[in-house]
């Protein structure tokens, strides 16, 4: 990987992209540390340094933000309201016609399904954004500090309107960012913001379980911190990068003097089809109990028992909600997007078959069956990934800001695979050196 940086780097447009990915990284990294008017910033320092072990109910947004969401920043909504709404467009297109139509019609159509992401994201920042500034003028952002009511002083309508226009406002400016990375730089823009905003987490968390161990200093509980890091790493590529390969032949067809097809391929089917989405919907459902919880009023005895059993990362109700939700939604997004009937019908369209399996039907069950097959597996990996924060808490009481959690090592180890396999792939367009050296 560092070798290919390296000769990226030695390539004189390939170093103008890098460069200018760097350009816009450090421009977000800036917008995520600048308080949005109407919040008094000494007040969210004191309620951040109080309250910095009580995270569960916000951590998977401000792990997306970069930590900026607690800031009450520029950039404190980050690339989330885009990452629900491209998840919302894609099981639409499974239920809606015309988003189906739109998806088929190739580079029109997806330029239509990416407009209508960009609105439906300045919707989710709105409501976001609204949330957010409720919750921060309520106290209830930070449990247990005594100033937390005190984070936006002038609660006036006024006020309120402009810091949620803000924050959308911010969120649109990200989108954008994104999109000039992909645009004019390495690899996919919204991917690479969420690469850095979970990294930027890293240091403050692995110094935070420094100074909370008690052997050597901290010392030792660091180095095993990093040691199992390394081996998850080690683990998610191995998985990440496992495939079940389908081998398929295409007839070969005479159309006037020429000879057509003939040749053998294969599909690929991932151990892990769908990738994070599983972690993020499991995690996004269990969070709703808990808000709804924190919001309502009295001791009701469903209020109670959600605060018992589905507000701490180390319960066994809450372990096992979690892991069986992971399982279900791994199998579900698979459904909706991998159709075997449609595989089976272009395939029989152009002429490719299955050795051994005959075309229509048959194949599209034979693809359903290995599919589900290799599912498995994918969806327990992926339930015992997202486990180790609980683990963590177990070792080291550190839950709260594990830095390798499931869903922050699963997006880390994807995005850097993804993009380093285009910048190998835009070397070796440029310094192909075929097969003599």
């Amino acid at each position: 990987m560092l070798t290919a940086f390296a000769r990226a780097f030695r390539t004189p447009d390939l170093r103008k992209k890098l460069l200018f990915t760097l350009a816009i990284i450090v421009v977000y990294r800036v917008g995520t540390h600048i308080p949005i008017p109407g919040v008094d910033y000494k007040n969210v320092q004191t309620c951040m340094d109080v309250a910095s072990a009580n995270r569960g109910l916000f951590s998977l947004i401000n792990m997306f933000s970069g930590g900026a969401l607690l800031q009450i920043t520029l950039f404190a909504l980050g690339i989330m309201p885009y990452i629900t709404a491209s998840i919302i467009l894609q099981l639409l297109t499974v239920v809606i016609p015309r988003l189906e139509a739109l998806k088929k019609e190739g580079s029109a159509g997806t330029t239509k399904i990416t407009q209508y992401t960009r609105y439906l994201t300045v919707a989710l920042a709105i409501l976001q954004g609204t949330g957010l500034v409720a919750t921060a003028r309520s106290g209830a952002l930070f449990q247990g500090c005594p100033v937390a009511s005190q984070i936006v002083p002038d609660q006036s309508i006024f006020t309120t309107i402009t810091m949620v226009i803000v924050m959308t406002a911010g969120t649109c400016v990200v989108m954008w960012l994104g999109e000039l990375i992909t645009d004019r730089g390495i690899g996919n823009g919204m991917s690479i913001l969420m690469f850095i905003s979970i990294a930027a987490t890293f240091p403050s968390a692995l110094w935070t379980i420094k100074l909370q161990g008690k052997l050597a200093d901290g010392w030792i509980e660091f180095g095993t911190v990093i040691l199992v890091g390394l081996v998850m790493v080690g683990l998610v590529v191995f998985v990440e990068q496992a495939q079940r390969r389908i081998p398929v032949q295409y007839a070969k067809r005479m159309i006037g003097r020429r000879s057509y097809g003939g040749t053998s391929t294969y599909i690929p089917l991932k151990v892990n089809q769908a990738g994070v989405i599983p972690v993020i919907f499991a995690s996004s459902l269990l969070y709703i109990p808990s808000l709804v919880a924190q919001f309502s009023g009295g001791n009701s005895g469903w209020k109670t028992w959600v605060q018992t059993n589905l507000t701490k990362g180390d319960h066994p109700i809450y372990v096992t909600a979690y892991f069986l939700l992971i399982v279900f939604f791994a199998f579900f997004y698979v459904a909706i997007s991998f159709n075997p009937e449609e595989v089976a019908d272009n395939m029989k369209k152009y002429g490719g078959f299955i050795p051994g399996i005959r075309a229509g039907r048959p194949t599209a069950e034979y693809l359903s069956y290995v599919l589900n097959r290799i599912t498995w597996p994918g969806s327990l990996y992926l339930g015992l990934i997202a486990l180790v924060p609980t683990v963590a808490l177990v070792g080291f009481g550190a839950s709260g800001n594990f830095p390798f959690g499931g869903t922050s090592i699963l997006i880390i180890v994807g995005v850097g695979l993804e993009t380093v396999k285009q910048i190998e792939s835009q070397l070796q367009q440029r310094n192909y050196e075929g097969f003599l050296r």
